[in-house]
């Protein structure tokens, strides 16, 4: 099984890809600029994806796509429409995708969503495949829409797919939110979250990988979507002291009731930030183990660990230069 495998040089990229050329198949890496690649991948440039992408010379000889490209959040937004551009990315240019995919005999399309599709925060109980989808914010609406219109066109192709929902994913090359969080344990900066008590699901890269290569080894329906996890929820607070842990640093948390940590938000504009600090998000991934017999192959503080000794690396190598 010849398998396309777009965003190949990002986090979950990379982990697909040496994870897909473990099963022996042969792997495309889809990237938009000379990048280095997992030994064994043969890259493929591809323009910015959108409605108007050209997909036939990347999908020729194709058996299977795994889609993981996609517009995700920028800090810094300099386009007037930010959800026009979401939606051009994430819902059109994966329709087009799926499309074309479909034209060229492919057989498999692995589409890789979001759990913001189900929302920002769970609550008391973990979120679930059936529970209504509730985005909020463009980029989890766009994966929505291109859910819905990935399941139209399963009525009208015999392409089978599966859509995975992951929560946070992590592990070496992670950025964003998680890789701050990194930074600020390691320099030992006091963070105000001993009071937080919450449960967050994780996914690492490693287990997604595996995840999305256990799915399509497997036969699949006309297009179903699962939740994927670690299997294990952590709170905010237990994430840290495990971090700080494997590096050797002391956590240092101090407490401030959730409402202040709040009100600091909204006062300084980082209300979002804070939120998904201090709210539950925990997902229900049983389908998906039931579906396809699956176990994540590594427990959460092996993940943690993998994670902290690429970044020790990363500031090891920085230090030297």
């Amino acid at each position: 099984m010849k398998i396309l495998v777009t965003g190949a040089n990002g986090l979950v990229g990379r982990a697909v890809c040496r994870r897909l050329l473990a099963e022996g198949w042969p792997v495309i890496g889809g990237i938009r600029h000379d990048v280095s690649l997992p030994e064994g991948v043969e890259p493929r440039h591809i323009p910015p994806i959108g409605p108007e992408t050209p997909w036939s010379e990347a999908l020729r000889g194709i058996d299977a796509v795994v889609h993981l490209a996609a517009r995700v959040h920028v800090m810094d937004e300099d386009v007037a429409d930010p959800a026009d551009e979401f939606r051009r990315a994430n819902t059109l240019g994966t329709l087009r995708l799926a499309r074309d995919a479909s034209r060229f005999d492919v057989r498999r399309f692995v589409f890789m969503s979001s759990i913001k599709v189900n929302g920002e925060a769970s609550g008391e109980r973990p979120f679930t495949v059936d529970d209504p989808p509730a985005p909020a914010d463009p980029y989890g609406q766009s994966k929505w829409e291109a859910e819905q219109g990935l399941h139209r066109l399963a009525a009208a192709s015999p392409m089978k797919t599966t859509i995975l929902r992951p929560p946070l994913v992590y592990g070496p090359g992670v950025g964003g939110n998680f890789l701050t969080l990194l930074r600020v344990v390691e320099r030992g900066w006091p963070l105000p979250l001993a009071a937080v008590d919450n449960r967050r699901s994780l996914i690492s890269a490693t287990n997604l990988a595996d995840a999305v290569a256990t799915a399509l080894a497997q036969p699949a329906g006309a297009c179903e979507t699962f939740l994927v996890s670690d299997g294990e929820d952590i709170s905010v607070p237990d994430l840290i002291r495990r971090i700080a842990r494997l590096m050797g640093r002391p956590a240092r948390l101090f407490g401030l009731p959730p409402a202040l940590l709040r009100l600091a938000g909204r006062l300084t504009g980082r209300q979002a930030a804070v939120d998904r600090l201090i709210q539950a998000l925990t997902v229900d991934d049983s389908a998906f183990h039931a579906r396809f017999g699956w176990t994540p192959p590594y427990r959460l503080d092996a993940g943690l660990a993998e994670t902290v000794d690429w970044f020790a690396a990363e500031r090891s190598a920085a230090t030297s230069s």
